[in-house]
Parts: C-alpha cells; sequence; structure tokens
C-alpha cells in the first residue's frame, strides 16, 4: 500500500501539459505552493487536480487544482478513527458531485518497501518513477484517486489501488492506479466508467530505485 510520495514538479510544468491537452486549469484558492517536496505522507497536504465548473459554450470540460489534505478518518467499524489513504478500486464505482469525486493526484514517484536486506534491520525502500519514453508519456505520474467531503477534516483525498503491473509485482501485491495522459480528462470528467479506465501499468512504464 502506498503511504509515502514524492512531489517536485512545477505548478509551470503542470500548467503546460494541461494547455497541450486543451484543459482550462482553474486555481479557484489562488496558485498554490509548490516547494519540491520529497516525501509527502498520510494526512499531508498536496495538490490534486479535478474537474471545475466551466462556463464555456456547451458545459466544456475544465480543471481546477487545489490543495488538500491526504485520508480522510473512518468513522465507523473496526478501522474507525484509522486514516483511509489507499482504497481499492475493484467493484467499485467512482462519479462526481457536489461533495466528491474523482480527482488526480500528480507526483513525481511514490514509494514501496520491501523485507529487509540480510544484514540490514529496516525494510528496503524503493521509489517508482516514470520510465523515459514509457507507456505513461510524462515526466511526472498522475494518480487517480476520489476525494470526499468529511464532517472532520473537510475535503481529503484518497488513492486508488489495483492490480499491480509488472514493473511493480515483483515489489508488491498491490499498486496505485496510474493514469496516461491520454486518459487525465476523461477520469476527471467522471462521464466513463471508472472500470474502463483502470488497469494495470503497462511494462516498461516504471523505473524502480533505491531510496
Amino acid at each position: 500500500m502506498c503511504n509515502e510520495a514524492a512531489r517536485r514538479i512545477s505548478l509551470g510544468q503542470i500548467r503546460e501539459d494541461w494547455s497541450q491537452i486543451k484543459i482550462p486549469l482553474l486555481f479557484p484558492e489562488g496558485l498554490p505552493n509548490m516547494a519540491p517536496l520529497d516525501s509527502i505522507r498520510i494526512t499531508d497536504p498536496t495538490v490534486i487536480i479535478r474537474a471545475a465548473a466551466s462556463d464555456a459554450p456547451g458545459n466544456a470540460l475544465a480543471a481546477e487544482l487545489v490543495t488538500r489534505r491526504w485520508s480522510w478518518p473512518l468513522t465507523s467499524g473496526p478501522g474507525a478513527g484509522k486514516p483511509l489513504y489507499n482504497l481499492r478500486s475493484e467493484g467499485r464505482r467512482f462519479g462526481n458531485s457536489a461533495s466528491g469525486g474523482r480527482c488526480l493526484i500528480p507526483v513525481d514517484g511514490f514509494y514501496e518497501f520491501t523485507a529487509p536486506e540480510p544484514g540490514q534491520k529496516r525494510k528496503t525502500k524503493w521509489i517508482f518513477t516514470p520510465a523515459p519514453g514509457g507507456a505513461l508519456a510524462g515526466d511526472y505520474l498522475c494518480i487517480a484517486g476520489v476525494w470526499r467531503t468529511h464532517e472532520s477534516v473537510g475535503e481529503a483525498f484518497t488513492m486508488l489501488t489495483g492490480t499491480p503491473g509488472p514493473d511493480v509485482a515483483p515489489y508488491h501485491a498491490r499498486q496505485v492506479v496510474l493514469l496516461p495522459r491520454a486518459r487525465w480528462a476523461d477520469w476527471i470528467a467522471g462521464t466513463i466508467p471508472s472500470a474502463d479506465l483502470i488497469a494495470p501499468t503497462p511494462a516498461g512504464s516504471l523505473v524502480a530505485a533505491r531510496a
């Protein structure tokens, strides 16, 4: 399960990429602080991108970038009070509403941990970043997520997980859902069924390195 990520991408790069796919990117709360972060952990704030209201003819899609908390606390069940930072995507439908919906979490990489190597006590930490020329077609990653309004923490988001692709499977039994640039708009729009967009990341999409 992913409980840490890195975000070093600049705001300028994000703006340029959304301009290239011809989706307006709005900042309803002003320009965010995009100082490089080598470690974003559960309950930390970071930027997300989601659908925004649009005055364009035909209600054309626009996106908005806002800063939100990673995870909201569970309110019932055995895990009550614990942060929900990853959510299994299988068997669920994700749409958009005024109180929650789909989002993308832009990061430079995400971390996973494996058993300690011989002679070591701590687990081995790995960072996964986009492979040059890989299927994700970009210099950074966009993780599929959902956001919601929670009674105790306000708006917050969680990352979706699914079956790992060949690049991650040797390290972990689950993987955050990654969307290629060609699917960013489809995801936040919320009109295409989520099951049609979620799939294991193709081989050669990610590079793993010891962190």
